[in-house]
């Protein structure tokens, strides 16, 4: 049966999920572009350990949204959980415009890392909802790419806003774009046992992996059911909750948050450091669109789409789907740690080209172990996993901008900030390889999670 027959609806249902991503991170990276702005002394005077400190504040916030969000929406649904979220980001980045102090900005920093965190949250498990497994690595890989188009748009839009009508005005133009992707989600967005618009072809490939798991366990001689009655007869349990103590007695859970807890800081250095970093390394002006950062996150468009079609692919050909998914990430850690060598090198280009790699690799490397928590564990239980491993990126995340501010500041003040970058660039070029052996040891297998 081919594409046409089947429907394509699931995958309008990922493009919303892309165009919430996108806005989350232009959200999210607006504070960086403004950075050299707002550090200077006619505005805040920041130190990079009060940057660091915001950071953190943000970081720990969205740690303890995402364990939050990720309970709440597997009792509430995918529908009402996006809504509550983007409500609460898109006022919280608006907010930003009404601070007058460093607590000001800190505080508006705390309600958008709790609103923000529940994009992943929701977007994880309404692709486990939508897509059968050998489907979902690549549809969240598109819908992953967002944060990469966010991060193309951002240097682009931003700093032309805040050159032309004021810092306060990048904020609130931005934050208002959530609104309007708020009405296509109210309009277009249900779950397939309820949509009217969903052909029962395609509702029976969305869940042909329930139907291919009831055939294998039948006795000899009984005849398969359909995907449409397993999906049936499991709907009214879609919402039953599974208790975070029962989670955190499963290795396959470790697996996923030492993977999150590794990985993720890195990647929000990249998000907020770099355009302060090559404003200070290359005198890059900041107040116009840069065409560095440009390349740089288009870069990890192509890695975010990129990883997710490469594991979906080895999956088609034959490949079990925990060794494509294995597979995959060992390729993209090892893609990470020529950033190490960024250092050796004063050409502003090998330096973008060296980062871009590393960024790419990254998006492609987070497609997939977003992809691995749909595939270890079942569906009514996705969400408050995922929460949970996005809980322990986010403490990473706090902790580390303090470790990026302390080193900052201490290698400024002795005039070499760029051994402090350097050294920022050793750990982010080992970090992914550390986390996929650590994954390796508790989920070697990466077996499949029954729970009661």
């Amino acid at each position: 049966m081919d594409s046409t027959t089947i429907g394509k609806y699931r995958w309008r249902i990922c493009a919303l999920l892309f165009f919430a991503t996108t806005i989350n991170y232009i959200d999210r990276q607006v504070i960086g572009l403004l950075k050299p702005i707002l550090m200077a002394p006619d505005q805040f005077n920041w130190t990079e350990k009060d940057f660091g400190g915001m950071m953190s504040a943000f970081a720990a916030a969205y740690a303890v949204g995402l364990l939050v969000f990720g309970r709440l929406v597997d009792r509430i649904g995918t529908k009402m959980g996006y809504i509550l979220s983007i409500v609460v980001w898109s006022i919280a980045a608006m907010g930003h415009a009404l601070a007058k102090t460093t607590f000001g900005f800190g505080l508006a920093r705390v309600f958008l890392g709790l609103g923000e965190s529940g994009n992943f949250p929701v977007a994880i498990k309404t692709v486990a909802e939508w897509f059968p497994k050998k489907e979902r690595a690549l549809a969240t890989g598109i819908f992953n790419s967002g944060a990469n188009i966010g991060a193309v748009i951002a240097p682009i839009v931003v700093p032309w806003l805040a050159g032309t009508y004021g810092w306060q005005h990048a904020f609130i133009w931005t934050g208002l774009i959530g609104f309007i992707w708020l009405i296509f989600w109210a309009v277009m967005y249900e779950i397939p046992a309820r949509h009217k618009k969903l052909t029962q072809a395609e509702y029976d490939h969305i869940h042909s992996d329930d139907a291919m798991a009831a055939t294998e366990e039948l006795p000899a001689g009984v005849k398969p059911v359909t995907a449409a009655a397993v999906a049936s007869a499991s709907a009214p349990h879609e919402k039953k909750s599974i208790s975070w103590k029962q989670l955190l007695g499963v290795k396959q859970t470790w697996a996923f948050v030492f993977g999150k807890l590794l990985t993720d800081p890195i990647w929000w250095f990249f998000l907020f450091w770099l355009p302060s970093y090559f404003a200070t390394t290359f005198n890059l002006d900041f107040k116009k669109p840069n065409l560095q950062l440009f390349v740089i996150y288009t870069a990890t468009t192509v890695g975010s789409i990129g990883g997710g079609y490469l594991s979906s692919w080895l999956i088609k050909i034959g490949w079990p789907v925990f060794k494509a998914r294995k597979t995959s990430m060992l390729l993209f850690a090892i893609c990470v740690v020529p950033i190490m060598f960024a250092k050796s090198t004063n050409n502003i280009w090998v330096v973008v080209g060296l980062i871009s790699l590393a960024a790419a690799a990254h998006q492609a490397w987070s497609a997939n172990i977003f992809t691995t928590a749909s595939d270890m564990f079942p569906k009514h239980a996705v969400s408050s996993v995922v929460g949970i491993g996005g809980m322990a990126g986010s403490i990473g995340g706090s902790l580390f901008p303090i470790l990026v501010g302390y080193l900052l500041d201490y290698y400024k003040a002795q005039g070499n900030i760029g051994a402090g970058y350097n050294i920022l660039f050793l750990i982010s070029g080992s970090m992914y390889l550390l986390a996929w052996f650590i994954m390796h040891l508790f989920a070697p297998r990466m077996e499949q999670v029954k729970l009661d």
